[in-house]
């Protein structure tokens, strides 16, 4: 995991990156379900790749610019991706609601934690999965193609390939 300090002043670029993504979330979250054609350009712009994706509101992310997304991407309602660090998710991927996925966490050490210090993984989640509604997915994890992930899964270690995983812990429960 690498170290960083989102509130460090001397990184006021990652402050307003924040700022930007937040206002394109806004701007997303705010489209009438017909709106398809509003919703690319602003894709565009919040994500570092997107080429065909729907996404439902709320949905909400530190950057964008660290998500990338393959074709035919869908995410439910008030899904969350916290992409202090990349996030890459293949295609014909789809997201349940409340599904949340974090690259980002704080040190055990409540000193540590009490600088502001924090930590940071990338997220991969392969081609033609689905992940259950409520799961969350947490830094450094890797997911394989075609797997899929029970509601409510807390996915705290790599998920191989061709597998339903399920539980919190999230394991493999047996093959597809």
């Amino acid at each position: 995991m690498h170290p960083y300090n989102p509130l460090d002043p001397f990184q006021k670029e990652l402050v307003a990156a924040r700022q930007r993504a937040k206002k394109l979330c806004r701007a997303i979250n705010a489209l009438d379900a017909d709106q398809t054609k509003a919703r690319k350009p602003l894709y565009q712009q919040l994500f570092a790749q997107v080429s065909s994706a729907y996404i439902e509101p709320n949905f909400f992310c530190d950057y964008g610019s660290n998500i990338f997304l393959g074709e035919r991407f869908y995410a439910n309602h008030n899904c969350v991706i916290l992409d202090v660090a990349k996030v890459s998710i293949g295609n014909n991927v789809m997201l349940g609601p409340n599904v949340q996925i974090y690259t980002t966490t704080h040190p055990l050490d409540p000193i540590e934690r009490a600088t502001g210090k924090e930590f940071c993984a990338k997220v991969t989640i392969g081609n033609n999965c689905w992940i259950g509604g409520g799961a969350i997915i947490l830094p450094g994890v890797t997911i394989g193609d075609n797997s899929v992930i029970g509601a409510g899964s807390v996915v705290t270690k790599d998920i191989s390939a061709n597998v339903v995983a399920v539980g919190n812990p999230c394991v493999a429960m047996k093959e597809i």
